[in-house]
């Protein structure tokens, strides 16, 4: 199996055994899931079976979700996460009790249960965190996970009046290029108006069918001007790691999610940090587990970082050895922080290895297990849950940090006085 807590999802896999294998030929596998996202993280097709989850919004500046819902072109970031609209009823009683999600994979895997059906399931089965995805749906997830998504470059936002916004431009990207800039409104995409529309919804118009070099017209808004502008969709690399340096300060590591290669970036980044490291995983819905425990690896010297179980086999994931494990370390959370970036911030605070300053995480630890369909579709089902090292469960609980950082004060600041604590150079 393959485990990834994925921008809103994660898989459990062969990672506890440290084994592997070729992304492109690894089978999907179990997933810690988070809240549904879209273009650069999970697909917000309309047609998803996933139901809508409501997070708390991520703290911090307006570019980390303030405004309530922030996504990039592809990533819901949390507080306006949804679903789309499922198939039809089947005539089920709405009081109907909740099928057995576990049952349902066991049976999709022996081939009792075809798409058709295996949508209509997932729909009924009253689990929030269950997906039902196209072949071409999955196979966008696959490609956010591997570091690219296709789309036009922009994270948007929701704000006053339902209006969408411009809350980031990645440079070099189509929107980019085509001079769209930080607070401008998208007021329609494709002839849709996006006032109103859900983060994802919005998300889902610019990605359009995953595929690139597609043409799609975006009416922008801007200081009272108001035009029309055509762009191409482009395959483009997720910026999921930021690193900054600041003057005879520690270095601040931001993740915004644990697509691939991200355990290898933070390692890099943290090599020379004789004033320790900020990691902020504030609004960061999830990803890879592979890659977050190799986070953990880069701070721990090996042992424990959760245990999960898959139809009642229990699992574990283990550091790798010979992290660092002097740097002084402080992790920044918040109400958007979930999945493996929940993983990894209770596993260093279990571990005594950091001092987890913002406020209580979203707590999403369930386990989904993707089963594949002839068809390439799959249905993603809850299986079990993980548990961090000392054994507390994050799913409806959430990770409570050590430091609490009161609404409208600067967790960035405010940790400087904790890194003192912790011994830090100044």
């Amino acid at each position: 199996m393959t485990l990834t807590l994925v921008f809103g999802t994660m898989l459990a896999t062969g990672a506890a055994a440290g084994s592997l294998t070729d992304p492109a030929s690894r089978r999907p596998g179990a997933r810690i899931a988070a809240a549904p996202v879209a273009d650069a993280g999970r697909p917000a097709s309309r047609s998803s079976a996933a139901a809508s989850g409501s997070a708390p919004a991520p703290g911090g500046s307006p570019a980390r979700g303030a405004s309530g819902a922030d996504g990039r072109d592809g990533q819901a970031r949390g507080a306006d996460a949804t679903g789309g609209d499922g198939p039809a009823d089947d005539g089920l009683d709405s009081d109907h009790a909740p099928l057995d999600t576990g049952r349902i994979a066991q049976e999709i895997e022996t081939g009792q249960v075809g798409p058709q059906a295996a949508q209509r399931l997932v729909s009924r089965s009253g689990d929030r965190w269950s997906s039902f995805y196209t072949a071409q749906e999955y196979a966008g997830l696959q490609q956010a996970l591997d570091g690219r998504y296709v789309g036009v470059g922009l994270w948007v936002r929701r704000i006053d009046g339902g209006r969408i916004q411009v809350a980031r431009v990645q440079g070099g990207s189509p929107a980019g290029r085509a001079g769209l800039r930080v607070g401008d409104v998208l007021a329609a995409i494709g002839g849709v108006r996006c006032a109103g529309l859900a983060v994802t919804e919005v998300v889902a118009d610019l990605r359009g069918d995953n595929v690139p070099g597609s043409r799609v017209a975006l009416a922008v808004q801007r200081a009272g001007r108001s035009w029309t502008v055509t762009v191409r969709r482009a395959t483009l690399a997720t910026e999921a790691v930021t690193v900054t340096r600041p003057a005879d300060s520690p270095v601040i590591v931001t993740v915004d999610a644990f697509s691939a290669g991200v355990g290898r970036q933070v390692a890099a980044a943290v090599r020379n940090a004789p004033r320790g490291v900020l990691l902020d995983l504030r609004g960061n819905s999830g990803g890879l587990v592979t890659e977050a425990v190799a986070v953990a690896s880069s701070f721990l010297d090996g042992g424990l970082v959760a245990t999960y179980d898959v139809h009642g086999t229990q699992q574990a994931l283990y550091a790798a050895p010979g992290g660092d494990t002097r740097v002084p370390l402080v992790v920044l959370v918040d109400g958007g922080t979930m999945s493996a970036a929940e993983m990894l911030a209770g596993a260093l605070q279990d571990r005594g290895r950091a001092v987890v300053m913002g406020s209580r995480t979203f707590g999403k630890g369930s386990v989904q297990l993707p089963s594949p369909l002839p068809d390439g579709s799959v249905a993603e089902l809850t299986v079990g849950h993980y548990r961090l090292p000392d054994g507390r469960t994050v799913d409806g609980r959430g990770i409570v940090p050590d430091v609490t950082v009161p609404d409208g004060q600067d967790p960035v600041a405010d940790s400087r006085e904790v890194f003192a604590g912790l011994g830090a150079p100044s």
